[in-house]
């Protein structure tokens, strides 16, 4: 995923397979193509709004419950086929497991180790601990939108958009957000890859991030 700038440097000396973002747009931004990728299973139970449409039985999830200065809007219509639709909304939840990591200051949540495996697991933990030895977490509105997802039996790939422009970093001891303004890197065009586990989730595998793609300015 990609996230808030100030702490961009510190997450990727930290990972550089790991790409962080901002709504803000200065020359200290992560480097275009950067990769995430992440986790195992495991987690509280919480209903998905996949609906666990090709899983064909219910799944134990993560609950996920984000401060409440934090916002996502996904802006991006149900295809009618339900391989797909589970795709869309099972990376929703992946996004929203990192911010809800780092909100609760914890690199290893059973949130992230449900959405995410392999090395992209690995990654996601060194940029939420960057957040937690900075004592940041995020804040603002995320938007996601112009999706385009294939799915094949057991994987998938989607790429969608992300609007960073209403995004921050907070400082928790401080009570600081650092803002700052909107600019063409505040829009990031992103590739992910997901696989279907045996639980009938789609797991994020693999995601490449563009910032400024043209593709994705308003």
């Amino acid at each position: 995923m990609t996230r808030p700038l100030r702490l961009a440097a510190a997450a990727l000396a930290a990972s550089a397979a790991l790409l962080l973002t901002s709504c803000g747009s200065d020359d200290d931004k992560p480097k275009d193509d950067d990769k995430i990728a992440g986790a195992d299973q495991g987690g509280e139970k919480s209903p998905s709004p996949s609906e666990d449409a090709e899983a064909g039985a219910e799944v134990d999830r993560p609950k996920i419950e984000l401060p409440s200065d934090l916002s996502f809007t996904f802006d991006w219509a149900k295809t009618g086929d339900k391989a797909k639709d589970a795709v869309l909304a099972d990376r929703e939840q992946a996004i929203q497991a990192v911010d809800l990591a780092i909100a609760e200051h914890a690199p290893t949540h059973k949130a992230v180790r449900f959405y995410y495996e392999g090395d992209a697991a690995a990654n996601t933990q060194k940029y939420v601990q960057a957040y937690v030895k900075a004592e940041a977490r995020t804040t603002g509105a995320y938007r996601y939108y112009d999706a385009t997802v294939t799915a094949d039996g057991s994987g998938a790939g989607l790429t969608y958009c992300e609007d960073q422009s209403k995004a921050y970093d907070k400082y928790l001891k401080k009570d600081k957000v650092d803002k700052g303004p909107a600019t063409k890197n505040s829009y990031v065009l992103y590739a992910a890859k997901l696989r279907k586990n045996d639980a009938g989730v789609w797991v994020t595998t693999e995601l490449n991030a563009t910032r400024g793609s043209d593709k994705c300015q308003p």
